[in-house]
């Protein structure tokens, strides 16, 4: 089958099988490799990208089901050379050991950021409940989510909630059912 989509910004066109997962095409067919399979099962979490806008774990979309959409992997966060906010607070806070959960861990905190720019570790921790990380104890993975979010919220260009707000976890539950049913 042939499918077209938008890949960190560039246009592509190819034939695929109609089982082939999301994740096998991007790390496969193009060479992204920032993208890690790791359970196959949607249970971990590494291999989160963003489709049209939405944190998406690729094991569990078919590439055939991306036709005509914009996919973000975890290379197309950085722009001009400079990491992007997220990534930046990841490095910065150590929220980090073997690396293997952090692309996704990352792409999904961009989004959680975006969605809740100040949001209180409780609602990370709930955020980041799909992504699964064996070497650390998540602490310094959360500190790192709540730094991203504050630097990526100063680096908006759209306006956003006061910074002196913060969203509880009830907030961000209620936020997330609004936006499901959008």
């Amino acid at each position: 089958m042939k499918i077209s989509l938008t890949v960190n910004g560039t246009g592509y066109e190819r034939e695929v099988e109609p089982r082939t997962l999301l994740v096998e095409f991007i790390r496969e067919d193009l060479g992204l490799t920032g993208t890690n399979v790791g359970c196959d099962t949607s249970q971990c979490g590494s291999c989160t990208v963003h489709v049209d806008g939405a944190a998406v774990k690729s094991c569990t979309v078919l590439a055939v089901q991306a036709d005509g959409s914009s996919v973000t992997t975890i290379e197309g966060l950085a722009r001009n050379g400079e990491l992007h906010p997220m990534q930046q607070a990841f490095s910065d806070k150590h929220g980090l050991q073997c690396g293997f959960c952090t692309p996704g861990m990352i792409m999904t905190a961009v989004k959680l950021a975006e969605s809740i720019p100040d949001i209180e570790p409780p609602a990370i921790r709930h955020g980041l409940e799909g992504n699964l990380c064996r070497c650390t104890g998540y602490e310094n993975i959360v500190l790192a989510v709540e730094e991203g979010a504050r630097q990526t919220a100063a680096h908006s260009p759209f306006e956003l909630e006061p910074a002196e707000h913060k969203i509880t976890l009830r907030e961000a539950e209620r936020r997330a059912a609004e936006r499901s049913h959008a």
